[in-house]
């Protein structure tokens, strides 16, 4: 403590940085480790694993195709209007669409706080005319269909409202289709994003894990962690810097089906990429990321301190970061932070990275727009993200999978890497059910209608009988005759 508070007004003395993050020169090529320039004088280490797989690839599997239709609508009030308009998903993405059982299903939620707005508006039920797709622009509310007269008919003492014109309405209408990955593809690439303060140290069991079963993997140390470089500009350490370096890091070693798994923080580049390369992400995973909402820093908070006032109280953060990441403060935890280069970055880096947390665009409509498979890991004990925030992104995502974990914090894959390495295989291997196609409904002859309504006419005058049934009468009674002689 007295060694971090000297080093401390040395800084504000020195206005410079007390501790500096270089890359690492030790780092053998041999153990996987790769430095990329993704600009000049920005490197970025990664961990970059090939694993040596069989001759004779195993046969990828027909996949399942999944219906991908919605249409959101933003009111001026600050409301969020969902209409998941598939009329074809595979059971398997029933049951965890939406938390709905059926695919055609309505999400409502509030954008912002709408305490001082006018009251909700009440929105008809989904119908099939409500799929096709509306332009953009100012439309009212309900032009996908107008409620039944019987319902306006039982209610006349309600008074009629009038309809908020929508501040933005997006229509979704793709067909995404989803197949098993397996570590024998070679076509698929596993990426591990990490958040603040991390580094691709703390994905080590599961960059183990998944190259022993023959996949991909691919770990990037964020600017200013880990063994990256870490320039002393607060500009590198905006959204938009770093999310440029992932998308760079991306191009460099994308195959035709990616997977992004990111953490924390870590999860806002995955979410950019996702809509950069839709149709080269196949699927994603969300470990403790927190709700669909735009970010935004705080005004508020200790980060906004001076750098060497920041590194004074770094034993204090330090602590604080070991007490609300893992579930259990032992002996096991604090090596864990150790081993893994956790929460090893400069007051300034970390200074610069919680302060140029903006992205606006980055909100419940960019999040609904979604189409990939994504899973959500969430640890019980995490108190930098409530499991509501979690909960709330599983309800405006159109296919999402929210696991929770008991016995996990915000750390939870260096806390339990055996569970959370078995979500992850389950989930690379999940694949939706492939629905038959649909029958072809047998149009009707005129002929045959005509036989109809004279069989049914018939029936109704058992007197009048028909020549064919004569005959077929007569040859009977012939019969009968030969038999009795």
């Amino acid at each position: 403590m007295l060694t971090s508070f000297i080093e401390g007004i040395l800084c504000c003395m020195t206005s410079k940085s007390a501790n500096v993050v270089v890359p690492v020169e030790t780092s053998e090529p041999a153990d996987g480790f790769e430095f990329v320039e993704v600009k000049p004088g920005r490197v970025l280490r990664v961990r970059h694993i090939i694993p040596d797989r069989p001759v004779t690839e195993e046969p990828s599997g027909p996949g399942g195709s999944v219906s991908c239709k919605r249409k959101i609508t933003v009111y001026r009030n600050g409301q969020l209007f969902i209409e998941n308009l598939g009329d074809r998903a595979s059971g398997d993405v029933k049951n965890y669409q939406n938390g709905d059982t059926e695919p055609n299903s309505t999400v409502e939620v509030d954008l912002a706080d709408c305490a001082n707005s006018s009251p909700p508006v009440d929105m008809p039920e989904p119908t099939s005319e409500s799929a096709s797709p509306l332009k953009e622009g100012p439309s009212e509310a309900g032009a996908g269909g107008d409620a039944p007269a019987a319902a306006q008919a039982e209610q006349p003492q309600q008074p009629r409202r009038r309809r908020k014109k929508p501040k933005r309405t997006v229509v979704i209408d793709c067909e995404r289709k989803i197949s098993a990955c397996r570590g024998s593809h070679s076509d698929v690439a596993l990426f591990f994003i990490h958040g603040v303060g991390g580094s691709l140290d703390i994905w080590g069991s599961q960059l183990d894990f998944f190259s022993r079963l023959g996949y991909e993997v691919i770990a990037p140390d964020l600017a200013g962690h880990g063994a990256s470089s870490a320039p002393q500009i607060a500009a590198a350490y905006t959204f938009y810097a770093l999310a440029e370096d992932m998308r760079l890091i991306f191009k460099r070693y994308a195959r035709k089906r990616n997977i992004l798994i990111g953490h924390s923080y870590g999860v806002s580049f995955c979410t950019f990429l996702a809509h950069e390369y839709p149709e080269q992400i196949h699927k994603m995973v969300m470990i403790n990321g927190g709700g669909p909402t735009a970010l935004e820093p705080s005004l508020c908070s200790i980060f906004n301190l001076p750098t060497c006032v920041l590194h004074c109280l770094s034993p204090l953060l330090a602590w604080s970061f070991l007490k609300a990441g893992f579930a259990r403060q032992g002996a096991k935890e604090k090596q864990l932070l150790r081993d893994n280069n956790a929460f090893n970055v400069s007051s300034f880096v970390l200074r610069a990275m919680m302060s140029g947390q903006y992205w606006p665009e980055g909100d419940e409509v960019y999040h609904a727009e979604l189409t990939v498979p994504i899973l959500l890991i969430h640890g019980m004990h995490d108190k930098f993200v409530p499991i509501e925030e979690d909960q709330r992104m599983a309800e405006i995502l159109l296919m999402a999978f929210l696991k929770v974990l008991e016995d996990g914090s915000h750390m939870i894959m260096m806390e339990c890497p055996d569970a959370v390495n078995t979500l992850l295989h389950e989930f690379f291997l999940w694949e939706p059910a492939t629905l038959p196609p649909p029958k072809k409904e047998s149009k009707t002859r005129p002929e045959t209608a005509k036989t109809q309504y004279d069989n049914t006419k018939a029936a109704t005058d058992p007197a009048k009988v028909r020549p064919a049934t004569a005959r077929q009468a007569s040859s009977n009674c012939i019969k009968e005759e030969k038999s009795g002689s």
